[in-house]
């Protein structure tokens, strides 16, 4: 145990933001650099070091939380990265973008605030990063055996890299012109730079992993063709297909969905861009969706000059603090505010659009709306609270609902479907058909980067004993686990 008096002596305390006013008119990280490593060894040093670690049961990595807590302690920076890695292939991703469901998890958090986990993490994995302790590991020997991934986000690169690791010779496939997927394209610059994930992507190439961008399987090559190729495929394609809002209006001009606003922010900021084709300057801008999502786009509007910003979200308020119904150490629905909500705009619970009302051009103008309230858990709107707001830009950010089914891949490869839209798999995440395995947003649906991560290395261990018989690879998860909700 690092310090047994810590969690008493200490109080919590969190990496500091820039000046809103500063880092608006910046699209560099929100945090302060360097503002962590001051104060991280007594925010480790609250871990109590429990005799059975929920936190353990929060992360669906398995994260050997309270062993690197102790090392960021004594601030071993080495042996703390060494054990950090032991489970996350890309602490640097999750210690960033992850909403840490294992300090919600956490046996402090019972009755105190609970220890600052992710920020601990990214300390270490920052720190591992300026020291040199990540270098690549490329395999002793190789096993003959090919593989393809299908998908280069958080899922794709997880398995990749395990596969690598064992041997194999594996070749990533990318649609877009950049490795990353939805880490590259849909975080903004301002939550993650992309330099972390261009020296990931080096350690891997200098592992011995390939890749290959501007490709998408099922229209640029035949998934039938790319299954004879290799001798196993991963497909980790994600949930790409956006909710839609049919409502009267949503044909009007400047109506997006988040995935078509947000990625070409970032290629402004990739340098391919001068000035994005779809942006908020001097607009007034409603973010439709209360999520994660939503705020990156709340965040990208300040950053482009929005007039004014709201943000919808049907649900009701949530509280600041547990709810009875959702006790420790399930992962509770607070009220959040991220950086991006600090930056202003104006947020609305409880509405929903009823449609929209554009210009004689064709242009939208403003969103109609009405409180709603529910009724045996479906809204139903309240007379007399219809009103509209201005809105020369919308987008759509109500999450997502299955992988891709128009570009061909899952009718090539003959894919069976569950009753959710997902590509089905067995309990080694192993497809109807022999030698395809899925992993990721593509097999679960809509979920968090750490459960991304998790899918990919159980993936890679399944594949890895199809093709070889035996694995020594690690599976923190089955496809059927969940996460530790109420």
């Amino acid at each position: 145990m690092a310090d047994p008096k810590g969690f008493l002596t200490h109080e919590r305390e969190i990496a500091k933001t820039r000046p809103v006013e500063e880092r608006v008119k910046d699209w560099n990280e929100v945090y302060q650099p360097g503002s962590l490593l001051p104060i991280i060894s007594k925010q480790a040093s609250r871990c109590m070091d429990c005799g059975i670690p929920f936190c353990h049961n929060g992360c669906p990595l398995g994260n050997l939380i309270p062993e690197w807590n102790d090392y960021a302690y004594r601030e071993d920076w080495t042996e703390a990265s060494e054990r950090l890695h032991a489970t996350n292939n890309f602490p640097e991703f999750t210690g960033r973008l992850c909403p840490a469901p294992c300090e919600a998890a956490c046996v402090l958090g019972i009755n105190q605030p609970p220890v600052t986990i992710k920020n601990v993490e990214v300390s270490i994995i920052d720190k591992a990063w300026d020291n040199g302790d990540v270098t690549p590991q490329p395999p002793e020997r190789l096993s003959g055996k090919t593989v393809a991934v299908i998908g280069s986000g958080p899922a794709g690169l997880a398995a990749a890299q395990q596969l690598t690791r064992a041997g194999h010779t594996v070749a990533v496939y990318e649609r877009a012109d950049r490795i990353g997927g939805l880490l590259r394209y849909g975080i903004p610059e301002f939550k993650m730079e992309k330099r972390h994930i261009n020296r990931r992507i080096e350690q891997m190439r200098a592992e011995g992993t390939k890749f290959r961008t501007e490709v998408e399987i099922g229209r640029d090559i035949d998934a039938k063709k790319l299954r004879k190729r290799y001798d196993a495929v991963v497909i980790a394609a994600g949930a790409t297909t956006s909710r839609d809002l049919p409502v009267p209006g949503r044909e009007l001009n400047g109506i997006h969905f988040a995935m078509e606003y947000l990625p070409l922010a970032n290629k402004v900021q990739e340098g391919d861009l001068t000035v994005a084709p779809i942006t908020a300057e001097g607009k007034h801008v409603v973010v439709i969706g209360g999520g994660d999502t939503g705020a990156d786009c709340v965040g990208t509007a300040h950053r482009q000059g929005a007039a004014s910003v709201t943000q919808l979200e049907i649900m009701g308020k949530p509280g600041e603090e547990r709810n009875p119904n959702q006790p420790w150490p399930t992962f509770p629905m607070l009220y959040k505010v991220t950086s991006a909500h600090e930056e202003g705009g104006e947020r609305l619970y409880s509405v929903s659009t009823t449609h929209f009302e554009g210009d004689e051009d064709g242009n939208v103008q403003w969103l109609h709306l009405t409180e709603v309230e529910f009724k045996d858990g479906k809204p139903e709107p309240k007379p007399g609270t219809e009103r509209k707001i201005p809105a020369q830009l919308v987008t759509l950010a109500m999450g997502f609902t299955g992988t891709d089914q128009q570009n061909g891949l899952v009718e090539q490869f003959g894919l069976e479907l569950d009753a959710r839209g997902n590509i089905a798999r067995d309990s080694d995440f192993a497809t109807n058909v022999p030698g395809v395995y899925v992993a990721g947003d593509a097999g679960r649906g809509q979920s968090l980067i750490v459960w991304a991560i998790a899918e990919g290395r159980s993936a890679a261990r399944g594949v890895d004993r199809f093709l070889t018989g035996v694995s020594a690879l690690p599976a923190p998860i089955k496809p059927t686990d969940r996460a530790l909700t109420v």
